[in-house]
């Protein structure tokens, strides 16, 4: 009676990495198939076989600078395999942490453009827990290899995949303790004797320029505002700022106090101080999209001539309202102090 044949090691990944060629060449993995139910030895010790062919032949065509789609091909090759039972769950994210390791940043974007497009996959349940940690420790890898000021679309790609990738509740996206970001700071004309702010309307007050009722176009109409748009509500307008960045602030008595008479009077401007029309803001905003890499700035522009111009545009103040919310919803909140 004869034994079944034994299980051999190097015999078994020379099949498999050979197979795993043939499978690439004919775009299919029936040659894998084949070779895995020949190949004697138990579920496991074949599985991890392959594992280690497919990185055998990843590292080999890294060497030979194979161009990103053969790497990709491996990877789907071995997404095929998970599916279908014949090598580990975590095998395709060994690979891509493989390849990205290993390759440009320009080659890099490439690759994480097949990441992207297969959130899905990701997602369900044969990879998520096995792939979720290593997809985050790749994708903080390649963020610290990018660079916050030249890189910033890629950068942002990365965080849009995580926050899909990942559930809202998950622990590691939640900022637990409530720490701010105490470097954002807001910076603006804190001088006033360098102010030119309410400069204008005296000059020509003193030219002695009569307007005429009438004269004026539309779109200069007066704002019925009876508080002055002028140094003064500037400073208070942006010293709010310092409450948004730092909200333990408002625990303070003469802070609080201060934060509500500032408050008050910016709130004030806000209701007597005329909108734009929501359709001159659309065809500002066409404008914009029509005139090609629209450049978009994280901070806000604290030009004392910007002032009566945010003002009266609806988004700007949509951008101040919010902030007013999370902080409301901060000191509502159940909040654990360190």
């Amino acid at each position: 009676n004869m034994s079944p044949p034994l299980f051999s090691l190097p015999e078994a990944r020379l099949r498999f990495t050979t197979s795993t060629r043939e499978a690439l060449i004919n775009k299919s993995i029936k040659p894998l198939l084949s070779a895995f139910n020949q190949v004697p030895g138990s579920e496991n010790e074949k599985k991890c076989t392959l594992d280690q062919a497919f990185r055998v032949v990843v590292e080999e065509e890294i060497i030979n600078k194979a161009p990103c789609e053969n790497l990709l091909a491996i990877i789907s090759l071995a997404i095929n395999g998970v599916t279908e039972g014949i090598c580990t769950a975590s095998t395709p994210f060994v690979l891509l942490g493989d390849v990205l390791d290993c390759l440009p940043l320009d080659q890099c974007d490439k690759i994480f453009t097949f990441v992207e497009k297969n959130v899905a996959t990701w997602k369900s349940n044969t990879f998520y827990s096995a792939g979720k940690n290593y997809l985050l420790r790749m994708c903080n890898d390649l963020l610290r290899r990018l660079s916050k000021s030249q890189n910033t679309v890629f950068c942002g790609r990365i965080q849009l995949f995580l926050a899909r990738l990942f559930p809202l509740s998950e622990k590691s996206g939640l900022n637990l303790q409530s720490q701010f970001n105490l470097e954002n700071v807001t910076v603006f004309n804190t001088n006033e004797h360098e102010s030119t702010l309410g400069q204008k309307h005296t000059e020509e007050r003193e030219e002695g320029i009569d307007v005429e009722e009438g004269e004026m176009g539309d779109d200069e109409a007066p704002t019925s505002c009876s508080i002055p748009i002028d140094y003064n509500l500037y400073r208070k307008f942006w010293s709010l700022q310092d409450y948004f960045r730092n909200p333990v602030q408002c625990y303070e008595k003469v802070s609080w106090k201060t934060f509500l008479k500032y408050s008050e009077e910016v709130l004030a401007v806000f209701k007597s101080y005329k909108l734009d029309d929501t359709q001159a803001s659309r065809k500002k905003l066409e404008e914009l999209k029509t005139g090609g890499e629209h450049v978009y700035f994280a901070k806000f522009l604290t030009s004392e001539k910007l002032m009566d111009l945010q003002l009266s545009d609806s988004n700007f103040r949509r951008h101040i309202l919010l902030q007013y919310l999370i902080l409301f919803q901060y000191l509502k909140g159940q909040v654990k102090f360190k």
